[in-house]
């Protein structure tokens, strides 16, 4: 059984990373090694990401379907790449991305994808916790 913090740790972090790399390579036209050090992971990272060879592809599109989602994403990905750092006003877009997935049940969702026999009574009490914070 997942806990929430490792469906983001496993899947979500790196698809986020996998959006903003591609964002912050293409739009704003940021070398790998750059936005290596942004993000704080490897290039080699950087490049899986921005090739599509790392972070969940189906899961990038469906986070990208949704437009409060991307507007969060493309709102950090901008302050990031406007002041060449990842600061305390970009972390705080982060926590406040993760907790808008957390409460809108997105990760819910994911947590089906990854894991096909949830328990009823775990997924009621997660959630129950999970809006909590709503």
């Amino acid at each position: 059984m997942l806990l929430p913090s490792e469906i983001e740790s496993k899947s979500l972090i790196p698809v986020v990373r996998a959006i903003m790399a591609k964002k912050l390579s293409g739009e704003y036209y940021l070398k790998e090694g750059d936005i290596a050090k942004l993000l704080g992971v490897t290039q080699a990272a950087i490049s899986n990401y921005v090739r599509g060879a790392r972070g969940d592809t189906q899961l990038v599109e469906k986070l990208r379907g949704v437009p409060e989602v991307m507007r969060m994403i493309d709102d950090i990905t901008k302050e990031v790449a406007s002041h060449k750092r990842f600061g305390a006003s970009s972390m705080a877009k982060y926590i406040e991305l993760f907790n808008y997935i957390r409460q809108s049940l997105l990760i819910c969702d994911v947590h089906h994808v990854l894991e096909k026999n949830i328990d009823e009574g775990i997924c009621k009490t997660c959630e129950s916790n999970l809006l909590k914070g709503n």
